[in-house]
């Protein structure tokens, strides 16, 4: 029987219009699309704060010494860089004048204790009053103070190291006539070298007497560190920087050459946070004063967490709670992302 063409035109129209809506059910059985995203594991991060300062490197004590006296320098004995020891004579003044007002002072003493024996002799006899006794014995008290002042005169002519050190200055030269209180020399003991640094007073909390110091001696070697440890924390700061001065003792200077008026720059650890857990500070968002992350759970699916944010160094942001150590954050835009999203991670960075 044959099938009239408008009834077959029909019948394929109607066969087409049935297998059309296939695809789309295909399509929506995988509608279920994974959004891909970047993510990080939470671990532990060091994310503590290290602040550069700089300072000439000073011996621990240094001492000027200066003239008792005046007069003209008849020796000067030492040199800068010559090591002394404490009470080695290092240069002379001319004190013959002072000298001459000691002997006559001496003769004075002699006549004066003279006269207190004969007064006691007469004393014991009952001879002379008692006042007259006493008198004696004032002017010999006079005598011998007069006798004690003019040998300290003289011996101010005498110029001495009061410490073992090295002479790291000298002012003077022989025949040069100076003031009483000139500075004549620079005396420091080099066994000990210090660095004192200007902390600012929101960085010196963080701080504590004994803690490690890393210093940078470009002078001795651009590449190895040196090491030191915190000797003293000043109690105030000063009144035109308001820095607090940190002394920083080197403790292996002698062994590696360093010297004083070398610059040193130190790393100081002024907050310390290690071991702490930490995420991109653009893996956070608030939302109502509650921050959150997206983080990838183990069906591959977002969940909106709760975090306790902490500090901020540099790209990382601290985790004080809401996380636990492996969790898988999504990196960056978490408010543009929907809780119970599937999403495929692309690059995990730990």
């Amino acid at each position: 029987m044959r099938v009239p063409p408008a009834l077959f035109l029909c019948a394929v129209l109607l066969a087409a219009c049935g297998s059309a809506p296939e695809p789309e059910r295909q399509s929506s059985r995988s509608g279920d699309r994974a959004l891909p995203v970047q993510a990080h594991e939470v671990r532990p991060r060091d994310l503590s704060r290290v602040v550069q300062v700089s300072a000439p490197i000073e011996p621990l004590r240094t001492i000027r010494l200066a003239s008792r006296t005046e007069g003209v320098l008849t020796n000067v004995l030492v040199e800068e860089g010559d090591q002394v020891t404490a009470g080695q004579l290092l240069a002379s003044i001319d004190v013959r004048e002072q000298r001459a007002e000691l002997t006559r002072a001496e003769a004075r003493l002699y006549e004066k204790e003279t006269t207190f024996e004969r007064m006691e002799r007469l004393k014991a006899s009952n001879h002379i009053d008692a006042a007259s006794f006493e008198s004696a014995r004032a002017e010999l008290e006079i005598a011998r103070s007069d006798v004690a002042l003019w040998q300290t005169r003289v011996d101010f002519g005498q110029v001495n190291s009061t410490i073992d050190a090295t002479v790291v200055g000298r002012y003077v030269e022989p025949g040069e006539a100076i003031g009483r209180h000139a500075p004549l020399f620079s005396l420091a003991d080099l066994s000990s070298l210090v660095v004192r640094l200007g902390v600012s007073e929101l960085d010196v909390a963080g701080l504590t007497i004994g803690d490690a110091v890393v210093l940078q001696v470009d002078a001795v070697s651009q590449q190895t560190p040196q090491s030191g440890v915190i000797r003293r924390i000043f109690p105030a700061a000063e009144a035109d920087s308001r820095l607090i001065t940190v002394e920083v003792e080197l403790t292996e200077a002698q062994a590696t050459g360093i010297r004083p008026g070398f610059l040193a720059r130190a790393s100081l650890l002024v907050d310390r946070r290690v071991d702490v857990l930490a995420v991109p500070a653009g893996s956070i968002a608030e939302s109502s004063g509650e921050f959150f992350v997206m983080v990838v759970n183990g069906e591959e699916r977002l969940e909106r967490r709760v975090v306790e944010p902490g500090i901020i160094r540099g790209p990382w942001r601290e985790i004080r709670a809401g996380l636990d150590v492996g969790d898988k954050v999504v990196s960056a835009n978490p408010m543009e992302m929907t809780p119970g999203e599937r999403v495929r991670i692309v690059d995990l960075a730990g």
